[in-house]
């Protein structure tokens, strides 16, 4: 995998978003292989497919790439908001591949892949419409709210201006494949708690320490009234499906 980008091809774009687009799907195209399967490359769709760009030619796996020549902050500004949502609750929603650029030497110096089963709407936060002055006005926009989503969300291809072997790659994708089975309605659940569980940043805790996270739970989920069976149900999720394994009674140990 090759890191440099190929400053010819913004030559006739001053528009910094162009710049990006252009360039980095390019760069994608010739260097990006599918995270989800052993295919080797990803085929580029047309220009204007809604919401994608790129397609895995063997397991068909979708991708959305978003490109910034900066850092990825935790909430990045998105698409319409009602088709993403349901998109994700349809099972139609892409995978999103999140690039960083250095704009002077022209090198990726940061690549990680969301799958699309880490999506549930509650990271999907609704923007204010257009104002009656803009040319879409009413438009509302989405924002995908990164923050909300545990470190295991993001698997690198590229950090730091380091590659991450295609093994490892695979690897972390489908250690979590496994949510795309769950209901989408749970998902956010899921992965609501085991972010709390990553916070903890304990190779070993208990299921009090979870409980902890109970208020701050609740109000990300205001119509549930049974947060605790709720932590129960997802750590009994997390340990069959091997993230964490329960040692004792009331006590996990993180794999």
């Amino acid at each position: 995998m090759h890191l440099s980008l190929d400053r010819s091809l913004c030559s006739q774009y001053k528009s910094k978003s162009q710049i990006a687009r252009v360039v980095t799907e390019a760069w994608a195209r010739d260097n990006m292989y599918c995270p989800a399967c052993p295919s080797s490359s990803l085929d580029r769709l047309k220009a204007n497919t809604k919401v994608l760009d790129f397609q895995c030619p063997r397991c068909e796996e979708k991708f959305q790439l978003k490109a910034k020549d900066g850092s990825i902050g935790s909430v990045v500004a998105n698409s319409a908001y009602e088709p993403k949502i349901q998109a994700i609750i349809t099972h139609a929603n892409p995978s999103y591949a999140f690039l960083q650029y250095d704009p002077k030497p022209m090198l990726v110096a940061s690549l990680f892949v969301v799958p699309r089963f880490f999506f549930s709407p509650d990271i999907i936060q609704k923007r204010a419409p257009l104002r009656p002055t803009a040319r879409r006005h009413g438009w509302v926009g989405s924002n995908i709210l990164l923050g909300n989503l545990p470190f295991d969300a993001r698997i690198y291809v590229v950090r730091d201006g380091c590659v991450t072997s295609e093994r490892d790659v695979r690897n972390a994708w489908s250690r979590f494949v496994f949510m795309d089975k769950v209901k989408v309605a749970s998902r956010g659940w899921l992965s609501d708690v085991l972010l709390c569980v990553r916070e903890l940043g304990r190779h070993e805790f208990a299921l009090a320490d979870v409980y902890a996270f109970a208020d701050r739970l609740a109000k990300m989920h205001p119509d549930n009234r049974h947060i605790r069976d709720k932590i129960r149900q997802q750590l009994q999720i997390l340990d069959k499906n091997g993230i964490i394994r329960r040692i004792e009674p009331g006590r996990y140990r993180v794999l």
